[in-house]
């Protein structure tokens, strides 16, 4: 496995000029803002969801959000009437329906929580392997990904997934103003190049443990999950449900172990 070699490299659709006034000194100048944009995914031409995201590596994003949600994608394009912020998926054997019995995505859904490890365990086996990786390359996770974000050094409000081997090596990034979104197109570009399931690798995002985020590592079948940030309380209850290595709160020479303790090795 090789790294990408669009490290490090921003889309220059992912940022904007606007102005600004500084208070309390009163100067005007110029900042960058993280940009964000509908996407649709259509299906065969059918429009199927609809996501708020930064623009570039759309079809990488669509592939993702399609496997994350239990579907079978084989490719993803510009669609036939080349409608802008659009994405045709092809996915033989789709069933409109599924979208309506689809994953719990959203934090603020309102359903519980044994419901919600129920619907990803349809579509998730349980991890299995036994991968093990060195503390010290968790903790070295944050800072590698953090020097590869051109568009968070600009704006200060985006959001970053990586892809990492065992020994730290930093293999793909991708950015979004969206996190859901960045883990969606690490996932679908690791599909367009033939990684899934994840097995031998881990995952570090750039803010918190969401439990949508445990459910598409659970989808991609990657053992080890590290954030800078905090989980929730389901996105725990999941990872031990899927057997993925939760690591949150990393910094400083710290972490926080909070499944699978095994998997990290001393």
């Amino acid at each position: 496995m090789h790294a990408n070699d669009d490290i490090g490299t921003g889309s220059p659709h992912e940022t904007r000029a606007a102005r600004v006034l500084r208070l309390p000194d009163g100067t005007g100048e110029t900042d960058r803002l993280a940009v964000e944009e509908p996407l649709e995914i259509r299906i065969g031409g059918r429009p199927v969801a609809v996501t708020m995201r930064t623009p570039g590596h759309d079809e990488e994003l669509a592939l993702g959000f399609c496997l994350s949600e239990g579907l079978r994608p084989e490719s993803a394009r510009a669609p036939d009437d080349l409608a802008a912020n659009t994405v045709d998926v092809d996915a033989p054997g789709f069933d409109p329906e599924s979208i309506a019995r689809s994953f719990y995505t959203s934090s603020s859904c309102g359903v519980c929580g044994k419901g919600a490890l129920e619907a990803v365990a349809v579509e998730a086996a349980r991890v299995e392997s036994q991968l093990s990786i060195p503390l010290s390359a968790v903790l070295a996770m944050p800072d590698r990904l953090g020097e590869v974000q051109p568009s968070f050094r600009q704006t200060g409000g985006i959001h970053a997934t990586g892809l990492f081997t065992t020994g730290g090596e930093l293999l793909l990034v991708r950015e979004d103003v969206g996190r859901h979104n960045a883990m969606d197109k690490v996932i679908g570009r690791a599909f367009l190049d033939g990684l899934l399931p994840l097995s031998g690798t881990a995952l570090c995002v750039s803010g918190r443990l969401s439990f949508e985020l445990v459910q598409k590592a659970a989808v991609a079948g990657c053992p080890v999950l590290v954030a800078v940030g905090a989980p929730s309380s389901l996105a725990v209850e999941l990872a031990e449900d899927r057997g993925i290595t939760l690591c949150g709160f990393v910094r400083d020479g710290r972490a926080n172990v909070y499944t699978e303790p095994w998997r990290i090795t001393v």
